[in-house]
């Protein structure tokens, strides 16, 4: 192996680069780009959920009812209903995602000691959110009917009610939320992110820089000289490397300092990672572009299982413990899960070496594969 031949392969690699201003500027620009509009667009909390009431009690406990769900922050009440025909037609042209109806006696039955029907009305549309507002909307309700009960016995007892809410509720449950104290996808999704926009990005690059020569011609050259596969394989990725690798840490800093992300585990090991991950997402786009001889097809290609990839089977968006067995082998498949799982370590819980060991040693040998792949199936003589 000839070093003098790999950086001359990679010398003429780059000037193709910044000849393509269009292609150097996309290089930097697309996953800077992608970075920004998922993390500001692309949000995880269920919160803000335009809400309106149909009150036909106007009472004053259905009032106090109605006042739960304005003062929380889940919600945002978009005004009281005359007539439940406006419920429907508010639901399907989405003005609100819930409605609650109230119905008429509903503070005399209270009182009284009877049960009050209360009508929660969903839209179903986007299943995983509307059992996550059927959540806010029960609890609500029965934080609600416990007020009621703590007022009813320190008014019988003659007590007062805190004295009441301590024989009814002895159990004090106190909640600590570890690693992510905000509890909010700005600040955890971000780095995740990175995950899938170098999945994307850096195959992309990689397929039309490698194919863009086998449809110019220019590849040719390279089979006529005494470049060897493996001299010509690395000088090509080279330049792609280094691009992605600036790309990564340039969302990195995105991550840190646009988003506030937490960043407290070890730098060494995150760079460590980052450039593993780096070399087996551009050895994706190599493999590619060695099966394909045109670039809209490795384009396609690479699109179909990058973002497949990376948005179902990576862990960014749903944790892998939550999809079913199928999907989780689908998950251990690709390299992004375990990328994302050091990304969450690194950034949010603060692990090291000990822990995310497995999840580096899986990198390099994804990494070995491919480039066994991309070597063994890369000939300079290809079947015309």
């Amino acid at each position: 192996m000839n070093y003098q031949r790999i950086l001359a392969v990679a010398k003429r690699e780059w000037q193709e680069i910044y000849r393509d201003r269009l292609f150097l500027s996309l290089a930097f620009v697309f996953p800077i780009t992608m970075m920004i509009a998922f993390a500001y667009g692309l949000s995880l909390d269920v919160e803000d959920i335009p809400i309106a009431v149909l009150d036909q009690d106007r009472s004053e406990l259905s009032r106090e009812y109605i006042h739960c769900f304005k003062d929380s922050r889940y919600f945002k009440f978009k005004g009281y209903l005359e007539h439940p025909d406006e419920i429907d037609e508010l639901l399907t042209t989405q003005h609100i995602r819930a409605a609650i109806v109230i119905p008429e006696h509903f503070q005399s039955n209270l009182l009284e000691g009877r049960p009050s029907p209360v009508q929660h009305l969903l839209d179903g549309t986007f299943t995983t959110r509307a059992r996550t507002v059927k959540g806010y909307m029960t609890a609500i309700t029965r934080a609600f009917e416990k007020d009621i009960l703590i007022n009813f016995f320190a008014k019988c007892l003659g007590v007062p009610p805190q004295r009441v809410t301590e024989q009814l509720t002895p159990i004090k449950v106190q909640i600590r939320y570890l690693y992510s104290q905000a509890v909010e996808s700005s600040q955890s999704l971000p780095p995740r992110l990175m995950v899938l926009v170098l999945l994307v990005a850096s195959p992309f690059l990689t397929v039309v820089g490698i194919v863009r020569e086998k449809e110019n011609g220019s590849i040719y050259n390279m089979y006529a000289s005494n470049v060897s596969r493996t001299e010509y394989l690395i000088g090509k990725l080279m330049p792609y490397m280094i691009i992605a690798t600036i790309n990564a840490f340039i969302l990195w800093a995105i991550a840190v300092v646009m988003f506030q992300a937490p960043f407290k585990g070890s730098a060494v090991l995150f760079v460590a990672a980052t450039l593993l991950y780096v070399l087996c997402t551009t050895l994706i786009g190599l493999v590619i572009s060695v099966f394909v001889r045109t670039q809209v097809a490795g384009v396609l290609i690479t699109a179909i299982l990058t973002i497949v990839g990376g948005t179902l089977y990576s862990g960014v968006l749903t944790p892998v413990s939550m999809l079913s067995e199928d999907n989780q082998l689908f998950c251990h498949l690709l390299p992004a899960m375990y990328y994302t799982e050091i990304v969450d370590g690194v950034f949010l819980r603060n692990v090291g070496l000990t822990v995310l060991w497995p999840n580096l040693l899986v990198l390099a040998v994804y990494s070995a594969l491919l480039l066994v792949v991309g070597y063994t199936k890369f000939t300079k003589r290809p079947k015309t």
